[in-house]
């Protein structure tokens, strides 16, 4: 994998300095912020692929440094919290996050979600060859475009993340079959659903109020209660 520009802000500098070691080892560029402030400076002043943030910070939560990198950017973040409740995980997830660690953590774990979720945003967001017309679906006025990881729907277009790009894309591939959550989770997120239900749930949740399902009789994604979720034609 090409090398790419991470930040890293956490408040705890012992823990900065550890994820450093061993992203710098696989080959990243870091950038270390010991608060929100700092982190959303480097930001402006640098460009950043990927955001490991720390949920508990004293000026600013990672929480609202995440809704607020999300206002102009889409690149993958990733949560490091000291909490492990299934509310605070759907807390993180729902304003935006792509994924969640629990300290103390494993930071060859942490390694591996990086490339994985660096991977996923560059397939997304690569260029399409001249002319290309594959990986394009059209569901009513939804349009979905693999090569450029564009979505419009009724000529509007929406800013998605990567993780909520490939769930929208995996049903829309499928039209008419229903997915379970572990199907959705185990497909897009590469790895074996365990109590997987409520991180689907979120950002599923999350898409469909990008969709606009909230407002629309002919809703785009449909659940299918005790089964799962699908998209009609």
């Amino acid at each position: 994998m090409a090398s790419a520009n991470i930040l890293v802000v956490d408040d705890e500098k012992e823990i900065a300095d550890l994820v450093e070691i061993y992203l710098t080892g696989d080959g990243f560029r870091v950038f270390k912020a010991y608060n929100a402030a700092q982190g959303l400076s480097v930001l402006e002043k640098e460009h950043v692929d990927l955001a490991v943030l720390d949920v508990m910070m004293p000026d600013m939560s990672g929480i609202d440094m995440c809704r607020k990198i999300r206002e102009s950017r889409n690149i993958p973040i990733i949560f490091l919290t000291a909490k492990s409740g299934d509310l605070d995980k759907i807390m993180g997830l729902s304003v935006g996050a792509d994924d969640y660690m629990t300290k103390p953590f494993n930071p060859l774990e942490l390694s591996a979600r990086v490339k994985a979720q660096l991977r996923r945003f560059r397939e997304l967001s690569g260029a399409p060859a001249p002319a290309a017309k594959e990986g394009v679906l059209t569901v009513r006025d939804l349009v979905i475009s693999r090569p450029d990881h564009k979505v419009t729907v009724d000529g509007e277009e929406l800013r998605l993340t990567p993780i909520e790009f490939d769930i929208l894309y995996l049903l829309a591939a499928s039209p008419g079959r229903v997915f379970s959550t572990n199907e959705i989770f185990e497909q897009v997120w590469k790895e074996e659903a365990y109590e997987a239900n409520n991180t689907v749930m979120v950002h599923i949740r999350r898409l469909r109020s990008k969709l606009g399902d909230d407002r629309r009789a002919d809703k785009i994604i449909t659940t299918v209660w005790g089964v799962g979720y699908k998209i009609e034609k």
